[in-house]
């Protein structure tokens, strides 16, 4: 070893205190799990394995279940949506100001819960955690149909957000730990359709259920107790056959070796379940860190508009209830598509930050249309309330921000809470601005959509403007010095490997 190559390790050994070496090796559990994969088995692969294949074999493996779980959490999140215009609000006696505490409280557990959660999906295994997860929170959707005032429908929304926060940080960690950078944007986005498709899927079932007329029932009972019935199903299937890590799937040995050696290039690691203090002090020591939760947070303010009242802002338009559900249709196909479109060239450009200020600006121009456009031109408040959907295809955006560019399992966890929290407060400042007094136009609460998207398009400029020179800083500083062996899988974050670079 040369001594600009000695000094290097010694450099990212003072970064990383938890890397005990003994011997020459370092001791179990201080690197990363894919690193004590490679010295522990036989890594040489006996056959030539097409990389390509082996994505494709990937994506068929988890991509399913991740959709099918993203798919059903949002569905189950915003049943509540569909059913405030099934009879819900008169059946259980509720008003409009104790309809917008239901999605608050749903959000201020969900917040609360993402740091606990986040150490408990390090500390077990991942898909295992996520799937019982599933099966718990719809148990809480199907007990909805037995609640008979706001009190029984309160409690159930607290624990539905406990069991839901595992969701997204659980994805976001899954999909990093098997794809690389590049590629995360995209995959981001295929489970991340599960909010068009579950748009669609809920709009539809709660139009047929109009037409259900039995006394024994109530239509948005039987809406929770189908949705909820499935969930639970989803869940077990995840439990079973959704794989924690790649050495432990079920791919073949050959394959394993390969898919955790394509990873090397992100430099953020796969997986370790020893938490590290330092790496999680660290994240509140990192400048990205607010920069992405005063995005997330703005950007997600509009989403109570998108989920939880877009049926009561399409009725107050002017249409009958089942026309009401039939025109939520087109929320889940405008969602899909602007989803598509922005992670597509966001991978196919590798420009995150600008693809998510392009989802911004169509939020906005239908935030405007909200708020500015005559009441009576029904046209323009229908197409400002389909353009605000595209706000969300931001999001699965930020989650790739964050999985790229934080590096050490401890760090990307606890990165993955404050995301997540910052999701939740957008969303908990949200239904404050949908007041009683305010009915039936919502005005100022469409002005705060303006507001808050514009405040995120701001700053995620401000964010690539800091990628783009901490970049050019680090090239400077540390020009000519030579890559140290398997600092790739060493668990360093971000700040401590001098060869990270982050994506704009």
């Amino acid at each position: 070893m040369g001594l600009v190559e000695e000094e290097r390790t010694h450099s990212i050994a003072n970064h990383s205190v938890d890397l005990d070496v003994k011997n020459g090796a370092l001791l179990e559990g201080k690197a990363d799990a894919a690193l004590e994969f490679l010295r522990d088995e036989d890594t040489a692969i006996a056959v030539e394995i097409n990389e390509k294949t082996l994505v494709r074999k990937i994506d068929w493996m988890i991509m399913p279940l991740m959709w099918a779980a993203y798919n059903l959490q949002y569905l189950d999140k915003v049943l509540i949506n569909y059913a405030s215009v099934m009879g819900l609000l008169s059946d259980t006696n509720m008003r409009t100001n104790q309809f917008s505490n239901l999605t608050l409280a749903f959000y201020v557990t969900y917040l609360f819960f993402e740091l606990p959660t986040g150490y408990l999906m390090q500390r077990l295994p991942t898909a295992k955690y996520l799937g019982f997860n599933v099966m718990l929170w719809g148990l809480m959707t199907t007990l909805n149909c037995s609640a008979k005032n706001f009190g029984g429908l309160m409690t159930l929304r607290v624990l539905l957000g406990c069991f839901e926060s595992a969701i997204a940080p659980a994805l976001i960690l899954i999909t990093s730990m098997w794809y690389k950078r590049n590629e995360q944007p995209k995959r981001m986005g295929i489970w991340y359709l599960g909010t068009g498709t579950a748009s669609i899927m809920g709009a539809l079932v709660a139009y047929g259920l109009l037409f259900y007329t039995s006394d024994h029932f109530k239509s948005w009972q039987i809406m929770f107790l189908i949705f909820g019935l499935i969930t639970i199903a989803v869940g077990i299937c995840i439990v079973i056959f959704l794989p924690d890590n790649p050495m432990t799937s079920r791919l073949t040995h050959a394959e394993k070796v390969l898919a955790i050696e394509r990873l090397r290039e992100n430099r953020t690691g796969i997986e370790n379940k020893h938490f590290k203090w330092r790496q999680s002090i660290e994240v509140f020591k990192d400048p990205q860190t607010y920069l992405i939760a005063i995005v997330v947070t703005a950007m997600d303010v509009p989403n109570a508009a998108v989920s939880s009242f877009t049926s009561l802002i399409i009725k107050n338009i002017g249409f009958t209830t089942k026309e009401t559900e039939l025109l939520n249709v087109p929320n889940g196909v405008v969602s899909i598509i602007s989803i598509l479109t922005v992670t597509y060239l966001a991978s196919r450009y590798d420009q995150r930050c600008l693809c998510v200020v392009l989802a911004l600006v169509g939020g906005l121009l239908g935030g405007c249309l909200l708020a500015f456009s005559p009441k009576d031109m029904k046209a323009a408040q229908l197409a400002g309330n389909y353009l605000t959907q595209i706000t969300g295809s931001a999001l699965p955006l930020m989650y790739s921000i964050a999985g790229a560019n934080v590096a050490g399992h401890t760090k990307k966890i606890t990165m993955n809470a404050i995301l997540l929290m910052s999701f939740c407060l957008g969303n908990i400042l949200g239904p404050l601005t949908f007041r009683t007094q305010d009915e039936p136009d919502y005005i100022p609460a469409k002005i705060a959509l303006v507001a808050t998207i514009s405040v995120a398009i701001i700053f995620v400029l401000l964010l690539r403007v800091y990628y783009g020179w901490e970049n050019r800083r680090r090239d400077r500083r540390h020009e000519g010095e030579t890559h140290v062996q398997n600092s790739e899988f060493l668990d360093l974050t971000d700040r401590e490997n001098p060869e990270f670079r982050y994506k704009l």
